[in-house]
């Protein structure tokens, strides 16, 4: 699991013109990609750490501060550009896998205490952000121990 962590004052994202989920006070923006070898223990530890990295303030967390998340998912994330020109996306899990951790992680920071708001799985995005700082951190699951 690959996650891009980023500090924001705002942040909303968008479906069909329309707001699907916002920050309701600065927050963390959380892209999230899945890879075929994660599972829901992956997804545990990954909300955990999210959840209680010190980048916010004062180094201090969004547990700390009850500072809301905007999770959207972002397969992306794994993609490869090591040939050519054109990206391979095979290190990125399909839906069918990908959309039950992407929701069991939300779930998870929800009962860890955060207010997390989302964008819609697999729909085309808007996402719009002010990154302060600018702060932003990459967390991979293969980096944990």
């Amino acid at each position: 699991m690959r996650a891009v962590i980023q500090v924001a004052s705002t942040a909303h994202v968008e479906v069909e013109e329309s707001i699907v989920g916002e920050l309701p006070s600065p927050g963390l923006v959380v892209l999230l990609g899945v890879t075929h070898e994660d599972d829901e223990a992956t997804a545990r530890k990954v909300a955990e750490k999210i959840w209680r990295l010190r980048i916010l303030q004062d180094e201090a967390s969004a547990e700390s501060t009850n500072a809301p998340l905007l999770v959207i998912s972002q397969f992306t994330l794994y993609a490869s550009v090591r040939k050519g020109r054109r990206p391979s996306w095979s290190a990125a899990a399909p839906g069918a896998v990908s959309e039950p951790l992407y929701e069991y992680f939300v779930g998870c920071l929800r009962q860890l205490g955060a207010h997390v708001e989302t964008g819609r799985f697999g729909e085309m995005m808007n996402v719009s952000l002010v990154n302060s700082g600018p702060m932003t951190i990459i967390v991979d699951s293969a980096d944990l121990a």
